[in-house]
C-alpha cells in the first residue's frame, strides 16, 4: 500500500534517477561525499515511505554512486574542505566555527586541518582577519560610525557567538580606527 506524501509524490529510486539526481545537485552546490551521502539517502527514504519498498535496497546504490564519484573526482573533501574554509574566512567566521561546520558536512579532520593550515599559510593571523571582515561586515568597532560606545557589549557579544575570544574581540571591538587594525593585520 502506497501512502501519499503531501505535495509531489517521489518516483521510485532506480540507478539512473539516483544519478540524475546526484549529478542535479552537484551543478548547484559543492559538497562533500558525506554530505551528498545524506542528500541522496534522504530521496531514498522519501521514495521507500511513499512506495512502500524498504530503504536498504537503495542504499547499496547510493554508496556505489558517491564512491564511484569520489574515484572519478567529482567529489574531492579535500578540495571542497579548502573552498569552503576560504568562503567561511571571508565572510568573518572563525577558526572553530569553520572547523564545526566542516565536520558538519562530514569533511575529515585531516582535510580540514589540511584547509585551515592552507589559510594560515596565506594570513599572518587567522583569526584576527577573520575578526576583522566579521566587524567590516556587521558595521562594528571601529567600522561604526555612531554610538560606538553604547554599543560596545552588544559588538563584543556578536563577536563572542562567532567563536571569536574575548581578547580578541576587545583588540578589534575597542581598535582606536581601521587603519590600526589594517596594520596588525600586515604585521606592521
Amino acid at each position: 500500500m502506497a501512502i501519499r506524501l503531501k505535495g509531489r509524490t517521489p518516483r521510485k529510486i532506480t540507478p539512473n534517477s539516483l544519478e540524475t539526481a546526484a549529478h542535479f545537485y552537484l551543478q548547484r552546490y559543492a559538497t562533500s561525499a558525506a554530505n551528498l551521502r545524506r542528500v541522496l539517502m534522504r530521496r531514498v527514504q522519501r521514495a521507500a515511505y511513499t512506495h512502500d519498498n524498504d530503504p536498504l535496497d537503495s542504499a547499496a546504490l547510493v554508496e556505489a554512486l558517491v564512491d564511484r564519484f569520489v574515484r572519478s573526482g567529482m567529489l574531492d573533501d579535500r578540495a571542497y574542505a579548502e573552498g569552503r574554509a576560504a568562503s567561511l574566512h571571508r565572510r568573518g567566521i572563525s577558526r572553530h566555527g569553520i572547523t564545526a561546520r566542516l565536520t558538519a558536512k562530514g569533511v575529515a579532520l585531516e582535510d580540514v586541518d589540511a584547509a585551515l593550515s592552507q589559510l594560515r599559510d596565506a594570513h599572518a593571523d587567522l583569526d584576527l582577519d577573520a575578526a576583522c571582515n566579521y566587524a567590516r561586515r556587521r558595521r562594528i568597532g571601529p567600522w561604526r560610525l555612531k554610538e560606538r560606545a553604547e554599543r560596545r557589549e552588544r559588538d563584543l557579544a556578536a563577536l563572542a557567538r562567532q567563536g571569536f575570544s574575548y581578547e580578541l574581540a576587545i583588540r578589534v571591538i575597542d581598535a582606536t580606527d581601521i587603519a590600526t587594525l589594517e596594520a596588525e593585520l600586515n604585521g606592521k
